[in-house]
């Protein structure tokens, strides 16, 4: 059975790879549990467009973390999120809004998944907040949240 995986399965294979599995495999344990799709001529098309959005993000090595790291940290990132008396938040700022603010402001383009929260960030003020850029680099990018009305 062809089969495309949409996540990383150990001994298997990437993302957007395309695998040749045992019937049983892909039936019963890859497409039940989201880990994998049909293979068709279409998906194939579709999985090498979502490959090169992330090769588009995806850091190409030491030199170029270390260049994101200090475009990171020189970024003023600002958020506004619906807050309450006293600053507390109406919910919490996720790594997907961060990610949006990075860009927003004007930074790269950074993976939410790379984006390390402080613990749940449920309040206005100045916040820190890690990009693991590369496994020898990480970013430190000061976030201020204030209250919107």
């Amino acid at each position: 059975m062809k089969l495309i995986l949409t996540r990383e399965i150990s001994g298997l294979g990437q993302p957007g790879d395309i695998v040749e599995v045992a019937d049983g495999y892909g039936r019963n344990y890859l497409v039940p549990r989201g880990a994998a799709i049909n293979w068709t001529k279409g998906a194939e098309k579709q999985i090498g467009q979502i490959k090169r959005a992330q090769d588009a993000r995806e850091v190409r090595g030491l030199d170029h973390a270390k260049e994101l790291k200090a475009q990171l940290e020189a970024l003023t990132v600002r958020l506004s999120a619906r807050a309450g008396d006293g600053g507390k938040l109406f919910g919490s700022v996720t790594q997907a809004d961060i990610a949006d603010a990075v860009k927003a402001a004007g930074g790269p383009l950074v993976d939410r998944k790379r984006i390390h929260l402080p613990g749940h960030i449920k309040t206005t003020g100045a916040h820190t907040v890690t990009v693991e850029l590369h496994p020898d680099v990480v970013a430190t990018v000061p976030v201020t949240v204030s209250a919107t009305s």
